[in-house]
Protein backbone atom coordinates (compact mmCIF):
# COMPACT_ATOMS: atom_id res chain seq x y z
CA UNK A 1 0.00 0.00 0.00
CA UNK A 2 1.28 3.46 -0.90
CA UNK A 3 2.32 5.70 2.05
CA UNK A 4 2.58 9.45 1.75
CA UNK A 5 5.87 11.22 2.38
CA UNK A 6 4.41 12.82 5.52
CA UNK A 7 3.36 9.44 6.93
CA UNK A 8 6.83 8.03 6.22
CA UNK A 9 8.49 11.02 7.94
CA UNK A 10 6.15 10.67 10.91
CA UNK A 11 7.09 6.99 11.22
CA UNK A 12 10.77 7.78 11.20
CA UNK A 13 10.21 10.35 13.95
CA UNK A 14 8.42 7.76 16.11
CA UNK A 15 11.28 5.28 15.65
CA UNK A 16 13.86 7.96 16.51
CA UNK A 17 11.89 8.94 19.60
CA UNK A 18 11.66 5.32 20.72
CA UNK A 19 15.39 4.82 20.25
CA UNK A 20 16.13 8.00 22.18
CA UNK A 21 13.84 6.87 24.98
CA UNK A 22 15.54 3.49 25.10
CA UNK A 23 18.98 5.06 25.21
CA UNK A 24 17.86 7.35 28.07
CA UNK A 25 16.49 4.41 30.02
CA UNK A 26 19.75 2.51 29.48
CA UNK A 27 21.71 5.55 30.63
CA UNK A 28 19.59 5.90 33.77
CA UNK A 29 20.00 2.21 34.51
CA UNK A 30 23.74 2.64 34.24
CA UNK A 31 23.61 5.53 36.70
CA UNK A 32 21.66 3.38 39.11
CA UNK A 33 24.31 0.68 38.99
CA UNK A 34 26.93 3.32 39.83
CA UNK A 35 25.41 3.99 43.27
CA UNK A 36 27.96 3.19 45.98
CA UNK A 37 27.55 0.03 48.03
CA UNK A 38 29.09 0.20 51.49
CA UNK A 39 30.41 -2.37 53.94
CA UNK A 40 29.40 -0.03 56.76
CA UNK A 41 26.06 1.63 57.51
CA UNK A 42 24.86 4.19 54.97
CA UNK A 43 24.23 7.44 56.86
CA UNK A 44 23.67 9.65 53.84
CA UNK A 45 21.36 12.55 54.65
CA UNK A 46 21.90 12.46 58.43
CA UNK A 47 24.07 15.62 58.40
CA UNK A 48 26.20 14.18 61.19
CA UNK A 49 29.18 16.35 62.06
CA UNK A 50 27.86 19.59 60.62
CA UNK A 51 28.66 21.39 63.86
CA UNK A 52 32.16 20.03 64.27
CA UNK A 53 34.42 22.75 65.67
CA UNK A 54 37.78 21.65 67.10
CA UNK A 55 41.28 23.11 67.22
CA UNK A 56 44.40 21.96 65.38
CA UNK A 57 47.94 22.21 66.72
CA UNK A 58 48.27 25.76 65.38
CA UNK A 59 45.26 26.92 67.36
CA UNK A 60 43.01 27.24 64.30
CA UNK A 61 39.40 26.12 64.64
CA UNK A 62 38.62 23.38 62.14
CA UNK A 63 35.25 22.37 60.69
CA UNK A 64 34.29 19.85 58.02
CA UNK A 65 34.36 22.67 55.46
CA UNK A 66 38.14 22.87 55.85
CA UNK A 67 38.51 19.38 54.39
CA UNK A 68 36.18 19.62 51.40
CA UNK A 69 37.70 18.02 48.33
CA UNK A 70 38.93 15.03 50.32
CA UNK A 71 37.22 11.97 51.74
CA UNK A 72 37.58 12.25 55.52
CA UNK A 73 37.69 9.43 58.07
CA UNK A 74 36.98 10.68 61.60
CA UNK A 75 37.53 8.75 64.81
CA UNK A 76 36.96 9.88 68.41
CA UNK A 77 39.60 8.64 70.84
CA UNK A 78 42.36 9.76 73.20
CA UNK A 79 46.09 9.31 73.61
CA UNK A 80 45.95 7.49 76.97
CA UNK A 81 43.61 4.86 75.52
CA UNK A 82 45.18 1.45 76.29
CA UNK A 83 43.94 -0.65 73.40
CA UNK A 84 41.02 0.28 71.12
CA UNK A 85 42.34 3.67 69.98
CA UNK A 86 45.87 2.60 69.00
CA UNK A 87 44.45 -0.50 67.31
CA UNK A 88 42.02 1.63 65.29
CA UNK A 89 44.69 4.14 64.28
CA UNK A 90 46.98 1.30 63.18
CA UNK A 91 44.14 -0.13 61.09
CA UNK A 92 43.51 3.27 59.50
CA UNK A 93 47.22 3.47 58.64
CA UNK A 94 46.82 0.11 56.87
CA UNK A 95 43.87 1.61 54.99
CA UNK A 96 46.12 4.37 53.66
CA UNK A 97 48.63 1.81 52.43
CA UNK A 98 45.86 -0.16 50.72
CA UNK A 99 44.65 3.00 48.95
CA UNK A 100 48.13 3.55 47.47
CA UNK A 101 48.06 6.63 45.22
CA UNK A 102 44.51 7.52 46.28
CA UNK A 103 45.68 8.01 49.87
CA UNK A 104 46.50 11.62 49.02
CA UNK A 105 42.78 12.21 48.48
CA UNK A 106 41.95 11.05 52.01
CA UNK A 107 42.28 12.77 55.38
CA UNK A 108 42.19 10.78 58.60
CA UNK A 109 41.35 12.79 61.75
CA UNK A 110 41.27 11.74 65.38
CA UNK A 111 39.28 14.00 67.72
CA UNK A 112 40.29 13.71 71.35
CA UNK A 113 37.60 12.97 73.93
CA UNK A 114 40.12 13.86 76.67
CA UNK A 115 40.80 17.60 76.24
CA UNK A 116 42.08 17.90 79.83
CA UNK A 117 45.18 15.85 78.96
CA UNK A 118 45.26 15.96 75.15
CA UNK A 119 46.28 19.34 73.81
CA UNK A 120 45.95 19.72 70.03
CA UNK A 121 49.73 19.27 69.69
CA UNK A 122 49.79 16.13 71.83
CA UNK A 123 47.00 14.39 69.93
CA UNK A 124 48.47 15.49 66.59
CA UNK A 125 51.88 14.05 67.47
CA UNK A 126 50.17 10.86 68.62
CA UNK A 127 48.32 10.20 65.36
CA UNK A 128 51.28 11.16 63.17
CA UNK A 129 53.23 8.32 64.79
CA UNK A 130 50.82 5.99 62.96
CA UNK A 131 50.81 7.81 59.60
CA UNK A 132 52.45 11.15 58.74
CA UNK A 133 49.40 12.82 57.16
CA UNK A 134 46.99 12.00 60.00
CA UNK A 135 45.62 14.99 61.90
CA UNK A 136 44.77 15.21 65.59
CA UNK A 137 42.25 17.75 66.90
CA UNK A 138 41.32 18.75 70.43
CA UNK A 139 39.87 21.84 72.10
CA UNK A 140 37.90 23.05 75.05
CA UNK A 141 35.37 20.96 76.93
CA UNK A 142 32.64 23.07 75.31
CA UNK A 143 33.96 22.51 71.80
CA UNK A 144 34.15 18.77 72.39
CA UNK A 145 30.61 18.64 73.79
CA UNK A 146 29.21 20.46 70.75
CA UNK A 147 31.22 18.39 68.27
CA UNK A 148 30.46 15.04 69.91
CA UNK A 149 26.75 15.90 70.02
CA UNK A 150 26.89 16.73 66.31
CA UNK A 151 28.25 13.24 65.59
CA UNK A 152 26.04 11.60 68.26
CA UNK A 153 29.19 10.34 69.99
CA UNK A 154 29.12 9.14 73.59
CA UNK A 155 32.03 9.81 75.95
CA UNK A 156 32.38 9.91 79.72
CA UNK A 157 35.27 10.16 82.14
CA UNK A 158 35.65 7.06 84.31
CA UNK A 159 36.97 7.31 87.88
CA UNK A 160 40.67 6.54 88.37
CA UNK A 161 43.09 6.07 91.23
CA UNK A 162 44.26 9.69 91.08
CA UNK A 163 43.04 12.94 89.61
CA UNK A 164 45.09 12.51 86.44
CA UNK A 165 44.91 8.74 86.17
CA UNK A 166 41.60 7.88 84.57
CA UNK A 167 40.06 6.28 81.51
CA UNK A 168 37.48 7.71 79.14
CA UNK A 169 34.64 5.54 77.91
CA UNK A 170 33.63 6.49 74.36
CA UNK A 171 31.93 5.38 71.18
CA UNK A 172 34.25 3.51 68.86
CA UNK A 173 33.07 4.27 65.35
CA UNK A 174 34.67 5.58 62.16
CA UNK A 175 32.74 8.26 60.26
CA UNK A 176 33.38 8.57 56.53
CA UNK A 177 32.68 12.02 55.10
CA UNK A 178 32.52 12.56 51.34
CA UNK A 179 34.34 15.22 49.33
CA UNK A 180 31.42 17.63 49.73
CA UNK A 181 31.56 17.44 53.51
CA UNK A 182 28.54 15.15 53.90
CA UNK A 183 28.48 12.17 56.29
CA UNK A 184 28.05 8.99 54.23
CA UNK A 185 29.22 5.90 56.12
CA UNK A 186 29.44 4.71 59.72
CA UNK A 187 31.81 1.82 60.44
CA UNK A 188 32.56 -0.09 63.60
CA UNK A 189 36.22 0.32 64.53
CA UNK A 190 36.60 -3.47 64.44
CA UNK A 191 36.05 -3.51 60.67
CA UNK A 192 39.15 -4.72 58.80
CA UNK A 193 41.23 -2.27 56.79
CA UNK A 194 40.06 -3.74 53.48
CA UNK A 195 36.41 -2.97 54.29
CA UNK A 196 37.21 0.59 55.37
CA UNK A 197 39.29 1.10 52.22
CA UNK A 198 36.44 -0.29 50.11
CA UNK A 199 33.95 2.25 51.46
CA UNK A 200 36.40 5.12 51.03
CA UNK A 201 37.05 4.09 47.42
CA UNK A 202 33.30 4.24 46.73
CA UNK A 203 33.45 7.98 47.42
CA UNK A 204 36.62 8.89 45.53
Amino acid sequence: MFRSASAFTSGRRRVAAALASGMLAFSLAGCGNAEPTFKGADITGTNLGHYMSMMDRSGHVRTLADYKGKVVAIYFGYTHCPDVCPTTMAELARVMHLLKGDAKKVQVIMISVDPARDTPAIVDDYVKAFYPTFIGLSGTAGQLEKTAKSFKVYYAKAPGTTGSNYAVSHSSRIYIIDQKGQARVLLDSTKPAKDIAHDIEQLL
